[in-house]
């Protein structure tokens, strides 16, 4: 299983999802490649924000060796599913992916745990407090244990 998980800058939502899956799957002992990705170029090459680092630490895993990078469309032809955080990166997704684009392999993330009401994840960077990141741990926590009962 290949997953990819994607936000609009890959500075916070998307390492911090990227992060809890790949802790969980090693724990499970699947053979899965997680990654993350962002829209938007603007942190590429640069760790994820120091409170996505921090609640990762508190939770027991560590994602400070992450890179940013961009979306690209030929991440369609080799990710089983790519899991999106909110309406925007969905669409963009969508615009960038072009022909490339298949909607049976992209999801908002969300969606997992509440099927349909396409629910968004919201973006830390913005509040920039310990509850923020906080609140988006617990979100992509949640989503990422239905991830795993569904395809493991």
């Amino acid at each position: 299983m290949k997953i990819l998980m994607v936000c609009l800058g890959n500075i916070c939502r998307s390492p911090l999802a990227e992060g809890i899956l790949r802790h969980k799957v090693k724990q499970a002992g699947l053979n899965w490649e997680i990654d993350s990705a962002g829209t938007g170029g603007w942190h590429v090459g640069e760790p994820p924000h120091a409170g996505s680092q921090k609640i990762a630490r508190l939770k027991g895993f560590d994602i400070c060796d992450l890179k940013g990078r961009k979306f690209k469309k030929e991440d369609f032809e080799y990710y089983d599913k790519i899991y999106v955080m909110d309406s925007e990166n969905y669409q963009e997704v969508k615009r960038m992916a072009g022909k490339y684009f298949d909607e049976n392999k992209i999801d908002l993330i969300m969606n997992e745990v509440y099927t349909g009401k396409n629910m968004q994840v919201p973006d830390p960077w913005y509040a920039n407090t310990d509850e923020a990141f906080s609140e988006v741990y617990d979100l992509l926590d949640k989503a990422t244990d239905h991830i795993i009962k569904k395809y493991a």
